[in-house]
């Protein structure tokens, strides 16, 4: 009998281009731990993790739903009383002309729903640089280039309004803004975002808005301005979810808002719509949490503000000890994007960091930063003695090593 030999199973090409920073260096701290040491985590932004505690009354809704039997399948775009809560609260932020909200598994699912119904292969989206990593693995997955545009490091992390007008080409769909940003912390300003919507306007392109953080402004000085509240004429779909704010990560509830003229918008979100039935619902009982989170109380958020305000100034008094680290002080999220001056490239900072002091970051170069620079992303969401701790041990590693 003559056997054929078996092939190997080769993965598409485009996921080359895959990559998610964040859970790729959590394989190499296994490693060290398996060896027997303690890891200092400053690298994923689950607050769960630390001192933060999701609300009781969400997980009493919670609970109620599944004792009250919704445990089946929900309606595609989400349940009613979700999607009303998040109406009213859009609302009364200032959104107008709201053409559809739908709930997601995760914001993570809406993002990839809206942009897997606007682009074609070859399409692209003008995304920062430096960015959250999802953006790039999706639009990998549906074959379309990168379309970078620098975040202005000197300028308090804002997007370079100039260089993304040069970047817009006959390919761009639309241009992603994330405010308050995840890696930097920044919050970007009212005078900012007008300009870039002016830009949507002359290219006739779609907005979209990560807004997930929008609830975790620390900064006095700062104030979150949702990019839906400024126009009218734009289509603009903003993503936001219980994950940060409302500290339940697990439970993958993201949604999206979409608001511009009904005749620009309508067959695009037919799309968007089509593909969520496709794939059924969202977590059914966990859209209970939606309505109490948004209108119950929350006096969580200024117990996290006060932890974070903290957290934040411990940072930046250790980025401002430590030789070689500069650090634009973050206003919103949990994270800090220091620049590190040093003579090798920051991931192997980053491996060597985690191998000799056993704590974890993540290399700036996983997110994108500009040729020749190199950073790190912090998130500071551990209590002030591991994050004391982290800092000491990263202080003595960039002095013993350069």
């Amino acid at each position: 009998m003559v056997t054929k030999a078996v092939a190997e199973v080769m993965a598409a090409s485009r996921m080359m281009n895959v990559r998610y920073a964040i859970r790729d260096l959590a394989v190499a701290a296994e490693e060290v731990a398996r060896e027997g040491h303690e890891i200092l985590y400053l690298n994923i932004g689950d607050p769960c993790k630390f001192d933060f505690h999701t609300p009781p009354h969400m997980i009493e809704a919670v609970l109620k739903a599944m004792v009250d039997g919704h445990n089946g399948y929900a309606e595609s775009l989400g349940i009613k009383p979700a999607i009303e809560a998040i109406r009213h609260q859009a609302e009364r932020d200032g959104f107008r002309d709201i053409q559809s909200i739908f709930i997601g598994y995760g914001s993570g699912e809406v993002i990839d729903s809206c942009l897997t119904a606007l682009l074609n292969p070859g399409d692209n989206v003008l995304t920062p640089s430096p960015e959250y990593p999802l953006y790039g693995a999706i639009l990998a997955k549906l074959d379309c280039p990168v379309n970078a545009y620098d975040l202005d490091e000197d300028k308090g992390w804002e997007p370079d309004v100039d260089e993304i007008a040069s970047k817009i080409n006959s390919r761009t769909r639309a241009i992603l803004l994330i405010t308050p940003n995840n890696p930097t912390g920044a919050v970007y300003s009212r005078h900012t975002l007008e300009r870039i919507l002016e830009l949507a306007r002359r290219h006739n392109l779609v907005v979209f808005a990560d807004e997930i953080y929008d609830k975790l402004i620390f900064d006095p000085d700062a104030r979150h301005v949702s990019v839906a509240t400024l126009a009218t004429d734009i289509p603009v779909v903003t993503f936001n979810g219980l994950s940060k704010a409302y500290l339940v990560p697990g439970w993958r509830i993201g949604w999206a808002i979409a608001t511009g003229p009904h005749e620009l918008l309508h067959p695009y979100m037919g799309a968007v719509h089509r593909l969520l039935r496709a794939r059924l619902c969202a977590p059914h009982p966990f859209q209970y949490a939606v309505k109490p989170a948004l209108e119950g109380p929350q006096d969580h958020l200024e117990q996290m503000l006060r932890k974070l305000r903290r957290r934040a100034e411990i940072t930046m008094q250790w980025a401002k000890r430590t030789p070689h680290v500069k650090l634009v002080a973050p206003k919103g999220a949990f994270y800090a994007h220091p620049t590190l001056h040093i003579p090798e490239d920051d991931l192997t900072f980053v491996t060597e960091l985690l191998k000799q002091k056993h704590v974890l970051v993540v290399h700036g170069s996983g997110f994108g930063e500009k040729p020749g620079t190199r950073h790190i992303r912090i998130v500071f969401l551990p209590p002030e003695h591991v994050l004391s701790e982290a800092y000491e041990a990263m202080t003595d590693f960039i002095q013993q090593r350069y």
